[in-house]
């Protein structure tokens, strides 16, 4: 089998047809990713020696990365020794996805097309994950969807989702036109690595669009029980969206005393008082100190590809730029 090393000296062999990332995963080396698919660009790795093959299309690379030999490690398979430049998490022990049952507790209209979800797993069910990782639902004819959890974890073992509406999607037909509490359905996870680390001392910026403000909620739920010594030094939230309707929510209690909240509106009507445009020119508009500035953004992939080109343009170190982007579902 391959084997692979990383700058760190951390070594992991590789099967074959097996991702890059996959193996990294099941040798217990935490990498960065997000969507597992190609589509997006969480998982990226330079190839400094040796050889891969693609399993599927990295459309999450653009044409100048793939020439200077950027590689997707989630859909990248090893058919040599490789000798891989991308940094893993250090420490962070990353808990095994699994399959789960579990029933849908309570459904809740937050806007025209936006529903809450609250899902109950069995009690007994060891469920363990980092407020702002995600989930794979299976629903009705084992259609697959991601969908990041929107609390931390609590003593009930609920989860909470927030599901947009997708005219003519394979699983949005059941969530807004059939769903009942006590369904039956299966989840898969936990998923990814957008989760929060390395806070102490450091200005927190959250960025969002859409429902890319679930895992932020959860962030800031957790950001309470942290100790001391790993709080920020302040926490900003910029979330955006077309209207007024799109907002549907907003800090309260702990988490709104402990964060400034910034609501941006990309066609607000003449009614808006508040803030225009999109996210990251809100947070650049404010002259942030980038060099003390942590930065996390979650939705839509036009939002990170653009925010991460102008925060790095403007001087934000690139390590210090965290992900999740939503791309569009693949087929059922």
């Amino acid at each position: 089998m391959p084997s692979i090393t990383l700058p760190s000296g951390k070594q992991f062999a590789a099967q074959d047809g097996e991702s890059l990332l996959d193996a990294a995963l099941r040798a217990e080396v935490a990498l960065e990713y997000s969507c597992r698919t190609g589509r997006c660009s969480s998982c990226k790795a330079q190839v400094r020696s040796g050889s891969t093959t693609t399993l599927h299309p990295e459309t999450g690379l653009s044409e100048a990365e793939r020439a200077a030999g950027w590689i997707l490690s989630c859909v990248r398979s090893a058919t040599s020794d490789v000798l891989l430049d991308v940094q893993d998490l250090g420490g962070v022990k990353l808990q095994a996805a699994r399959t789960w049952p579990c029933r849908i507790q309570a459904l809740q209209q937050l806007a025209p097309d936006v529903l809450k979800v609250m899902l109950r797993l069995p009690p007994a069910a060891d469920f363990g994950f980092q407020p702002g990782q995600y989930v794979d639902l299976i629903g009705p004819g084992g259609v697959r969807r991601s969908y990041s959890v929107a609390n931390a974890p609590a003593a009930d073992k609920l989860l909470e989702l927030h599901i947009r509406e997708v005219p003519g999607g394979a699983l949005s037909s059941y969530w807004f036109g059939a769903a009942q509490a006590n369904d039956l359905l299966r989840l898969h996870g936990p998923l990814g690595t957008f989760f929060l680390r390395g806070t102490a001392g450091m200005h927190l910026v959250f960025l969002a669009t859409g429902t890319g403000i679930a895992p932020v909620k959860a962030m800031l739920e957790a950001l309470q029980s942290l100790p001391a010594a790993e709080q920020p030094t302040s926490v900003t939230v910029y979330w955006g969206g077309r209207t007024e309707q799109d907002l549907y929510w907003r800090p309260e209690g702990a988490a709104a005393q402990a964060c400034r909240f910034v609501p941006v509106l990309s066609r607000a009507g003449d009614g808006w008082s508040g803030t225009r445009g999109h996210v990251q020119q809100a947070l650049l508009a404010d002259a942030p100190e980038l060099q003390r500035t942590l930065v996390y953004a979650c939705g839509s992939d036009a939002m990170i590809h653009g925010a991460r080109e102008a925060l790095l343009a403007a001087g934000l170190p690139a390590q210090r730029f965290h992900s999740d982007a939503f791309v569009c579902s693949a087929p059922a």
